[in-house]
């Protein structure tokens, strides 16, 4: 077995709760998934990332911006993860688990944890991996209101 084959993909990955991350940054990134209510005005987008309670950032070896989270809390009873955004050209590598468990373990004395996602097998069953069910399994209903 050659040594290239005893890396993982995310040896290679930087994971940072700390970073300032810039508007050209999160632009391309959002870009990336095609997120476009957000990438279409990058000041919102800064804004809201800079306004979130937790970001954790995922960059590669070349320092490109290739993962985010971002979360919002009252530290007591809610934690709502906002976005997890991982660029296609790396996603199926661990890096969005990673973002979540992150998440997830900062947050672990949080009783209710809440996100919103596309309805998406693929998508259930990732966030499914982390505990996440559907609200009316757990006799609850979700509302949702957008404002476009």
């Amino acid at each position: 077995m050659e040594e290239d084959d005893l890396t993982s993909p995310l040896d290679e990955i930087v994971f940072d709760d700390a970073e300032i991350v810039s508007i050209r940054d999160l632009t391309a990134l959002y870009e990336a998934v095609e997120w476009t209510a957000y990438s279409d005005d990058p000041d919102a987008l800064a804004r809201a990332v800079d306004r979130s309670d937790y970001v954790v950032t995922a960059r590669n070896a070349e320092g490109e911006l290739v993962g985010l989270i971002r979360c919002q809390t009252d530290e007591v009873h809610l934690l709502f993860i906002q976005d997890v955004v991982v660029t296609p050209a790396h996603q199926r590598r661990g890096i969005g688990s990673v973002l979540v468990g992150r998440c997830l373990t900062t947050f672990a004395h949080v009783r209710q944890k809440v996100l919103l996602t596309d309805p998406d097998d693929d998508l259930r069953a990732f966030y499914a991996g982390f505990g996440f069910t559907s609200p009316e399994l757990n006799g609850v209903i979700s509302l949702t209101r957008f404002d476009d």
